[in-house]
């Protein structure tokens, strides 16, 4: 819809809203891709308007949400400075990820990981597979380095909560701590997971993860480190009332997880790491944000949605 008439970019974003907020989710991060990587398909711009759009429905009242802007950077694309500048003076911004999905980076470590996740997804021949490698390691060496530390530099200016990303190894780790990371998102290693809790940062995995009982990429499974005691968040990724669905999930299952300490991974961990003191929490002075649940053959169901104490749903 970022590119469609401005009536298809409304109707998109209160579809996207209701969704949002039946699932029980009544602050949103909404995710725009800063860069243009392997996928292609987006012109410079096309960010900036769909978040034109949202802010347009918010203030028109559309909204039952409140929706901010998470900003995900492929910082091995050579666009992703310009793309990313075009959210300089945008409040709505309050949390940025640091990505490079380059073949033998981060989440794809392995040749094996990558060809099964492009290649042969995609159909693509061994030639123009080769060459399609080739190019994106090159943007690697070249851009991922420079491009991290100037976004993360921007971000430390302006107060904005900073993610690492697949991070793999111990070095991985050390970067993020220099560029000030305080979430560690989707760490492919357990030792990436466990070195990032123990520094401080918050380590965030996928509830449809949790929910599946696996990563969709073949990753590690975000139960394991529920069991080790090195997951800090979930997040809905792909599949938003999973953020609902997971914490039960993880309550009933992981002996040393109690139903609040599970709720608390979507809840009370993500607003302190992204810097919202006033939610996440039932207290005097706080934001009425609450929902009432009602648990079904072990699928919760959304019964009532407050937010700011009024009822959104």
């Amino acid at each position: 819809a970022a590119s469609g008439h401005p009536l298809e970019q409304t109707a998109a974003v209160q579809a996207h809203d209701a969704q949002i907020v039946t699932s029980g989710i009544t602050t949103v991060f909404d995710c725009l891709r800063m860069g243009a990587d392997e996928d292609g398909g987006f012109e410079h711009g096309e960010m900036r308007e769909m978040a034109d759009a949202i802010q347009a429905a918010e203030k028109e009242g559309r909204l039952r949400a409140e929706h901010l802007l998470h900003l995900r950077c492929e910082v091995s694309a050579d666009n992703v400075l310009e793309h990313f500048a075009d959210f300089e003076n945008d409040r709505h911004v309050r949390l940025v990820s640091l990505m490079d999905h380059a073949p033998g980076q981060r989440q794809f470590q392995t040749m094996d990981q990558y060809i099964f996740y492009y290649q042969k997804k995609r159909g693509l021949s061994d030639e123009v597979f080769a060459r399609f490698v080739a190019k994106r390691q090159a943007e690697s060496a070249r851009n991922s380095t420079p491009h991290r530390n100037a976004i993360a530099k921007v971000c430390a200016e302006r107060g904005i909560t900073v993610a690492s990303h697949d991070d793999a190894t111990l070095s991985h780790v050390d970067e993020a701590i220099e560029n000030g990371v305080r979430l560690a998102e989707f760490p492919t290693s357990f030792d990436a997971a466990r070195a990032s809790h123990e520094h401080g940062m918050s380590v965030l995995m996928g509830a449809p993860n949790i929910v599946r009982g696996k990563s969709h990429s073949g990753n590690i499974a975000a139960r394991d480190l529920a069991e080790m005691g090195v997951l800090d968040v979930l997040s809905s990724d792909y599949v938003p009332l999973s953020l609902l669905h997971a914490p039960f999930i993880l309550a009933d299952e992981v002996e040393s997880i109690t139903l609040p300490k599970a709720i608390a991974m979507v809840t009370s961990t993500p607003a302190r790491t992204v810097s919202l003191d006033d939610r996440g929490r039932i207290a005097t002075g706080l934001r009425a944000d609450l929902v009432r649940v009602h648990r079904s053959h072990g699928v919760p169901v959304t019964r009532s949605v407050w937010r700011q104490g009024r009822r959104v749903a």
